[in-house]
Formats: structure tokens, sequence, C-alpha cells
């Protein structure tokens, strides 16, 4: 036999009795437009509470969603709203918040990873949480893990939609080796998950995550230190090192681009092959290239 659920009954709370359990910071633009329409039409969707006995005998409430129609209420000078009044634990009020906070459609990308740590730390399965936030398990299980190996970066990134979940694994998946790191990007350039903007943002974001860490956390002000002639000469040695290295990026940039010429040269000297690009519409190259391919042995 099952047991009956006992359906919320809706009340008029007063907004003084109720406590907020889980909350947020708001964008003020988008706060003045929710008060401005519940002014305007009134409230269309009762927030829910769940009731608790209070420190002075008086009965009070925790809430577990509607925390911007609360704030609205309260700016426009209301004293009570209309609440659904549910009882449950605290466990599931929790848990219950959370998930009204993660599952709506407007959350940053960290709403989301810190509310699925959260929901994941207090027992709930990957496939749970899936469930109650609309997203697939296999996805929670990958942000879990990318979370549980600190890789903030990529989660936000991930979550802004600027670079593919399968390629943050692959860049994770490479360790610390940058050689290896770039074999996963390149894999990932030829396999079409990263094509145009996102193959820059990448790039990018591959740099600041070796220079700065896996974290978004900015890191405390330095003390400015004394100039001694060990600080310059330090400072020197740094300098010459990222020249050298900017001249071998160049070196090789160089040799790939010759590698390159050489083989348009090659392409274009095939009478057959040209015959096939023209066929295709293929057979004609920016004006600039034009003329190095033709001028054997010019300069690039």
């Amino acid at each position: 036999m099952t047991k009956k659920l006992a359906l919320p009954e809706l009340r008029m709370i007063p907004m003084d009795r109720i406590d907020v359990l889980n909350p947020r910071e708001r964008d003020q633009r988008k706060f003045d437009t929710i008060v401005e329409n519940i002014g305007a039409v009134g409230l269309k969707k009762p927030v829910t509470v769940t009731p608790r006995p209070g420190a002075d005998g008086a009965e009070r409430y925790v809430l577990i969603c509607g925390e911007g129609r609360l704030k609205a209420f309260r700016r426009l000078g209301e004293s009570t709203i209309p609440a659904l009044v549910a009882t449950v634990s605290d466990e599931d009020a929790f848990v219950m918040s959370l998930t009204e906070n993660i599952a709506r459609r407007r959350h940053t990308p960290m709403e989301l990873l810190n509310g699925i740590v959260i929901l994941r730390d207090r027992g709930c399965s990957a496939k749970e949480i899936g469930r109650r936030v609309g997203l697939h398990e296999g996805y929670v299980r990958q942000i879990l893990d990318l979370a549980d190996k600190g890789e903030e970066r990529l989660l936000v990134a991930v979550g802004r939609g600027k670079i593919p979940l399968t390629v943050a694994i692959l860049i994770v998946s490479a360790g610390d080796d940058d050689r290896a790191v770039q074999m996963a990007m390149q894999d990932s350039y030829e396999s079409g998950q990263l094509r145009g903007p996102q193959l820059m943002y990448a790039k990018k974001l591959v740099e600041r995550r070796q220079f700065l860490g896996r974290s978004n956390a900015r890191a405390p002000p330095r003390r400015k230190a004394d100039v001694s002639s060990s600080s310059l000469v330090r400072a020197y040695q740094k300098e010459v090192e990222r020249q050298r290295l900017m001249v071998r990026k160049s070196s090789l940039a160089q040799q790939r681009l010759f590698f390159i010429l050489g083989a348009l040269r090659k392409m274009f000297a095939d009478e057959n092959l040209v015959n096939v690009l023209r066929l295709e519409g293929l057979d004609t190259l920016p004006a600039y290239l034009a003329e190095r391919v033709v001028r054997m042995g010019g300069p690039i």
C-alpha cells in the first residue's frame, strides 16, 4: 500500500516569519524588472516554505524557493505573501532549495558547479542530480570529475558554452605536459569539436590555465619588492628567456609557412590537379599569396 503524500497548503504568511535558507546575489537590473512586473500584475506564482518552530514559540518558516519574489514583495512594502506550505525535513528543504536554484534557466556557471558539488556531497548520486536539475547523468559525472581535480577555469568555460565538455576532458587527461595538451587541442580541431572562435578561446584558456593555475581565484596582491642588482639580473634573464622562446616560435612558424608555400607550388604545378580545382571553383588564391606561389624561390 502506497503512502499518500500531503499536498502543500496555500496560506498568506507574514514575511518577517520567513527565513532564507540558501540566499544568493542577484543582478540589480533584472531584479528591478521583477519588482516592476509584480507591482503591475501581482504575484503569479506563490513562494514555497516549510514550517519550523520559532524560539518564541510562534511558528516560523524556511524558504524553499522564491527568494526573488520574496525580496520583491519586501521592496513593494508588503507584509504578507502567498506561500505554499510543505512539511519536509531540513535535508529535503535544503536539497529542494538548491535544486530550484540550479535548475532555473538563468544561473551562472559557478552556481551550477557549486550546486552539483553540494548535492553530491549531501549524498545525491549523479543519476539523481541529473534527474533533479535536468542534466544527463554522464554530463554530471564529468562535471564532478573536473570539480574534484580543481579545474575551475575549464568548468566555467564549459558552463558558458565557450568550449565543449569533451574538449575540457581531453585537456585534463593530457596532464601538465604542454606537448600533450597541444596534441589534445589538435585532435579536437581535426575531429571538428573546436572551430573558429572556440579554437582561439580554447588556446587562450589553456595558456591562462598553465600560467595562472586551474582556479579562477585571483592571487593576493604582492608587496612591492625593493629593487636590487640581483632582482634586476633576474628580470633581465627572464626577459631574455621570453624573447628566446618568441624567436623559437617565430622560427617554427616560418618553417611551417615555407612548407605550406612549397606544397601550394607543387599542387599548382600539377595540371591535372589544377583542372580538378578549376571544375570545383577552387583554383584561385588571394592576390598576395598567389604572387608568392608563382615567384619561385622568393621570400615569404
